[in-house]
């Protein structure tokens, strides 16, 4: 549910009744008065959105001039689209193969997986059908006693706090640390924390609202330090950072394929460090077999073939673009000035400490109303609460969100400055 502001407040409507009005005649004293002020672009009309409840309607201009966008895909924070022509031909190159060449299709793009996290081992990196499972599967088969401790960010996507949660109401002590100013982790306050024995520091590598980037190497050093391990939850940062487990020394990194990486949906993946012993009942096909310290391809389920070569070939192509985060982030610096210049607000750091997301809000109109105008346009953005209600509450944007827009590898400056 989402909130759509009408008259002088605001009422819960999903989706809202909204339809584009024509514009006002450049002529009109109102016209002026608002481009005196700096509403919209000087060499773009006002663009209205009307929203209507029953005999109430109000009408606001909308933060970004008609012209800045056209049929552009501003969600690939959410899902990346579309997908390179390498990664589409290497999907329907699997789905065709012969069932001879299976296994070694299988090994060799497993590898290819494995060698974009700077994983020695294929056996230690999972695939699962996503993040989601793979946060599942790294928390649920940890040995878990009642009076444990597990420390987690506040910005943290629904995915990893479900079974953060759930470890809560079976006893183990869940221990939120906040942010400090626009960095999504206060180091000091984590550091406090570990004071007490704690088995596990779990938190996003940058958040699903804001794309605020989290101190890495510092979080799984303060970890270790404690004796605690370290879990990643890299959906946002994979297939934008270089993520070297290696040298990050992390213990568990969770990823999806279908984000950064350009995959199709279906695959993700777990790497899990050799000194990580997880406990899971059925880490071999046997039903008699006893629990062994890594899950195996029958714990996290059948992997996608197709997902999997898509996958493999989307870090192919990634590969080939080096400069995609600068540039990526430079498109994004563009779009928060002009919403900046429409009347709306950035949350989160500056774009050097961010994947390149932008989190806007406007203090006349609800995210919804701004995605729906968007929309109205041809242009995909997300607004609500991007499945992190707990971020929400922390940036004080629950229950209505933000406006969220992000760019992708592909992305071109003719789509960001038309």
């Amino acid at each position: 549910m989402q909130s759509v502001m009408h008259g002088t407040g605001w009422r819960r409507d999903w989706p809202p009744r909204c339809r584009l009005l024509a514009p006002r005649k450049r002529s009109s004293a109102l016209h002026h008065t608002r481009r005196r002020r700096g509403d919209w672009s000087a060499n773009a009309g006002p663009h209205w959105i009307q929203s209507r409840s029953g005999t109430a309607a109000v009408s606001v201009p909308l933060p970004f001039p008609q012209t800045m966008f056209s049929a552009v895909y501003a969600n690939h924070a959410g899902t990346s689209w579309p997908k390179p022509e390498p990664v589409r031909v290497a999907v329907r190159r699997a789905l065709e193969a012969d069932p001879l060449a299976w296994p070694d299709d299988f090994e060799r793009d497993h590898a290819r997986v494995a060698r974009a996290f700077h994983v020695d081992d294929p056996s230690r990196l999972l695939l699962t059908p996503g993040c989601t499972s793979a946060l599942a599967v790294a928390i649920a088969d940890l040995p878990w006693q009642p009076g444990d401790r597990v420390v987690c960010g506040s910005f943290e996507h629904h995915a990893l706090m479900r079974p953060l949660l759930k470890l809560a109401e079976r006893g183990v002590e869940l221990v939120r640390v906040p942010p400090a100013g626009e960095a999504p982790l206060d180091l000091d306050a984590l550091e406090h924390a570990l004071r007490l024995p704690t088995r596990l520091v779990a938190t996003t590598a940058a958040g699903n609202v804001t794309g605020a980037l989290a101190p890495l190497a510092e979080l799984v050093r303060l970890a270790h330090g404690a004796g605690a391990l370290a879990l990643l939850d890299a959906a946002q940062v994979a297939g934008w950072l270089d993520l070297d487990v290696r040298a990050l020394d992390v213990d568990l990194l969770a990823f999806a394929g279908h984000k950064g990486p350009q995959a199709p949906w279906g695959v993700g993946g777990l790497y899990v460090h050799r000194r990580v012993e997880m406990q899971t009942p059925h880490a071999v096909c046997d039903l008699a077999a006893p629990c062994a310290p890594m899950p195996g391809y029958c714990d996290t389920g059948s992997v996608d073939r197709a997902a999997l070569a898509g996958l493999a070939a989307g870090f192919d192509w990634l590969a080939e673009r080096p400069d995609r985060l600068a540039r990526a982030r430079s498109q994004v610096a563009r779009l928060e000035r002009a919403a900046r210049d429409g009347g709306a607000r950035r949350l989160g750091p500056a774009i050097a400490d961010r994947v390149p997301t932008l989190a806007l809000v406007h203090e006349r109109i609800s995210p919804s109303t701004l995605a729906a105008g968007l929309r109205a346009r041809g242009v995909i953005a997300s607004s609500g609460l991007q499945c992190a209600p707990e971020a929400h509450r922390t940036l004080g944007t629950d229950p209505d969100g933000v406006l969220r827009l992000s760019v992708g590898p592909a992305t071109t400056d003719a789509e960001v400055d038309l």
